[in-house]
């Protein structure tokens, strides 16, 4: 049972939020938040999979909620999916470096919503959907490069796959355009991921963004 809390200070947002867990089978609503400090103390509460986070709330914003919860030993374990507006884009980069786990536009369609639930909850990141890759591109091209620990370790090949990755390829299309199987990718995913200290593949293409490799 994937557990996921919701945390918005719009109840309409919560109520299409709640509405859209209860009908997902193996998922369930672990709490609600009308604002950051209720968000927080939720999260380091029950610890849930999933959280649906919006990144302007009351008392206190979604990226200081994030940076507390990405902190704290004890919400290793807690995927983080920050909510947001077009209007809000500016935001997402620093959610992406802070540890958010991958970023949804609130008016996504409910499809999207409940396979983020699945492929965060997977370990996995929230980087295919086109508005995604937008928005990476618009970071990426006004980010200045400045130095990623341990970024020396990588092999060629991880750096190789590492730009692909930060491009918002798949692992499926990665290993097309270089002629290796899907779980050779994988692989060199992992392990850039582990050298690198990186949480997920979303931190991972912010490194790759910072380092300059894109």
């Amino acid at each position: 049972m994937i557990r996921v809390v919701v945390a918005d200070d719009q109840p309409l947002v919560r109520m299409g939020l709640r509405t859209l867990i209860e009908t997902e089978d193996g998922v369930q609503l672990a709490g609600e938040a009308a604002d950051g400090r209720e968000a927080l103390a939720l999260i380091q509460s029950v610890k849930p999979d999933v959280v649906f986070l919006d990144i302007r709330m009351p008392l206190l914003d979604g990226l200081e909620v994030l940076r507390r919860v990405s902190a704290d030993p004890a919400c290793a374990d807690v995927r983080i999916v920050m909510l947001t507006t077009f209007d809000l884009d500016e935001y997402v980069f620093e959610a992406l470096r802070t540890g958010a786990s991958g970023f949804l536009v609130k008016d996504s369609d409910p499809t999207d919503l409940l396979r983020a639930v699945h492929v965060v909850a997977d370990g996995g990141s929230l980087l295919s959907p086109s508005v995604t890759r937008r928005v990476i591109d618009r970071f990426a091209s006004g980010a200045s490069a400045r130095p990623v620990p341990h970024l020396d370790r990588l092999t060629e090949r991880e750096r190789e796959i590492m730009r692909h990755v930060a491009s918002g390829a798949s692992n499926d299309e990665i290993a097309a355009v270089l002629v290796i199987s899907p779980a050779t990718v994988r692989t060199h995913v992992s392990r850039a991921m582990v050298k690198l200290g990186a949480r997920d593949r979303a931190q991972l293409v912010v490194f790759a963004v910072q380092s300059g490799l894109t």
